[in-house]
């Protein structure tokens, strides 16, 4: 790995920053100090740039408090527009991480009884969940991990067998949710978010602001998605039952998952990025995608270090990606094609540290727009040599896509009302619009770690949906086809829109690159498609 620069100040007593450039250098500092801390704690690596954890922990202790004395000295003083942006952006970044901000859990499952706990400390019991319950599922006489199971409920043929597989999943549905009724760990956490004014990042409000719409445009945006997707999938007279959902629109992953074993997801992954022109070795990007305890239960990625000036030279950023597969398949290249997208993502950011982290919404909605092409018979046809009929395809990707909307809007509605049932919400949302069998005794949506590890996190990838499909449609129109590779793509993506980071606001750079407001239009248009 290319060495990190000597940070400033190493173990030396920390004088608060007086002005914005010098608050701004250890700001930079704190957040490698944190990505080099957050490897090592992650089991990648023991060592970041020839220092141990005991090392970075101790420079990232002297950030934490050099940057946290120059916000405080900084924010009450008058301050010119630009420097009082550039103290707004770093105090957002440093509150979501100047405490653990570990992805690992720090808590355990069944601290969530407890009636005591704040929000914070009931966000990471119910999150560790989803390693000591989710990741260990017994079926069939053995363990499976949670994002395993939920593929098998795609490939399994016995309607038993995914019945029973589904029904293993029940101790996480009651790890979380316990007996659904109003003093449940799920339900008091919800309660505590929504009255919470620092969930404002996550509201439904904040998210449609980067749309440039206002929260209740948004909500019907995502019911006309799912109002679009009923059209072209009428239930008819029978219902499908949950356990069967994912199954019945699996037929691009019957045809092509014997082409994707475990072994073969690295290489797939690699050689797609190469041919998009972001070649993920030469980027740095490190993977560590096999199940081990105390792990993050979620795939993400994360910034080992990030892009910055040394010595007028631009030192570029260093991404990893975490994951857990027991299994190949479609379903998991998907995700591990989406994680690479936030990974070039980091890399591409060419802007000052204060701005270096991007808007969440604009983050997932990108890192879906290399994901979806798997999807593409173009795809599977070039990399596997095989490939399913387009129709299966788009709607195996558009069935996955319409759990996430409807995951979304969950946490829309619970977050206007926490006093709701979730399993009535739940109920009502699927089977209105997916056409899936009631089961309000059961908490059957407690299986996505981002509901109680960051509630209101999923209305990223709902609200994303539409925005990717708007980012792909303007993608191709540029630089034409890129489901099958395009070398342009990573090139002029950067130049025209990953390089920012957040020093445009995410609601003017997504007009600038569009050329026109977001829709929901494009993404609609692709459902109707499937008729």
């Amino acid at each position: 790995m290319t060495s990190l620069p000597a940070l400033s100040l190493v173990f030396a007593a920390v004088a608060a920053p007086q002005s914005v450039a010098d608050l701004e250098r250890h700001f930079a500092d704190f957040l490698d100090a944190h990505g080099a801390q957050e490897t090592i704690d992650s089991g990648l690596l023991e060592q970041v740039d020839g220092r141990d954890r005991k090392t970075w922990h101790r420079i990232r202790e002297d950030e934490v408090a050099a940057v946290a004395a120059g916000l405080a000295h900084l924010e009450a003083r008058r301050l010119v527009p630009e420097d009082a942006r550039l103290v707004r952006a770093m105090r957002t970044t440093f509150d979501e991480l100047a405490g653990s901000g570990s992805m690992a859990p720090s808590r355990k499952c069944a601290d969530g009884a407890s009636t005591k706990l704040g929000v914070d400390a009931l966000e990471e019991a119910l999150y560790a969940c989803f390693d000591e319950v989710g990741n260990h599922i017994r079926f069939e006489g053995r363990e499976v991990t949670r994002s395993g199971a939920l593929q098998m409920l795609q490939e399994i043929g016995e309607p038993k067998r995914r019945q029973a597989l589904f029904l293993a999943m029940e101790p996480l549905w009651r790890a979380v949710d316990g007996d659904g009724n109003a003093a449940s760990p799920y339900r008091r956490l919800i309660s505590q978010v929504a009255a919470d004014p620092r969930g404002a990042e996550t509201s439904t409000a904040g998210v449609a602001s980067v749309l440039g719409v206002e929260a209740a445009v948004l909500e019907r945006w995502l019911v006309d998605v799912l109002e679009a997707w009923r059209k072209v999938n009428p239930a008819g007279k029978s219902l499908v039952e949950p356990w069967d959902f994912r199954h019945r629109y699996a037929r691009a992953s019957h045809a092509v998952n014997g082409a994707i074993p475990r072994e073969s997801l690295e290489a797939l992954n690699a050689r797609f990025a190469r041919d998009l022109g972001a070649d993920s070795r030469a980027l740095g990007i490190r993977y560590d995608l096999a199940p081990r305890p105390g792990k993050a239960p979620i795939a993400y990625a994360d910034a080992m270090r990030i892009g910055r000036l040394e010595k007028g030279a631009w030192r570029p950023a260093i991404a990893r990606v975490s994951a857990n597969y027991d299994r190949g398949g479609l379903y998991t290249i998907n995700e591990l094609v989406h994680e690479t997208g936030h990974a070039v993502h980091i890399a591409a950011v060419r802007t000052r540290p204060a701005y270096f982290w991007p808007d969440t919404l604009f983050m997932e909605a990108f890192a879906d727009v290399p994901s979806w092409s798997v999807f593409d018979p173009a795809w599977q046809q070039k990399y596997l040599g095989r490939a399913a009929p387009r129709a299966d395809a788009l709607r195996e990707q558009f069935a996955l896509v319409m759990l996430d909307v409807a995951w979304g809007l969950f946490e829309v509605r619970m977050l206007r009302d926490p006093n709701a049932n979730p399993n009535a919400v739940w109920t009502h949302i699927t089977q209105t619009y997916l056409g899936i069998a009631p089961h309000p005794e059961w908490s059957w949506w407690a299986v996505r770690a981002q509901l109680v590890g960051n509630p209101g996190y999923m209305l990223n990838y709902a609200a994303g949906a539409i925005l990717t499909a708007d980012l792909r449609a303007r993608t191709r129109e540029a630089i034409g086809p890129f489901d099958a590779g395009n070398p342009r793509w990573y090139g002029w993506l950067s130049e025209n829109l990953l390089k920012y980071g957040s020093s445009i606001e995410a609601p003017e750079l997504l007009r600038q690159f569009l050329g026109r407001p977001v829709s929901p239009e494009a993404l609609i248009a692709e459902i109707e498609s499937l008729r």
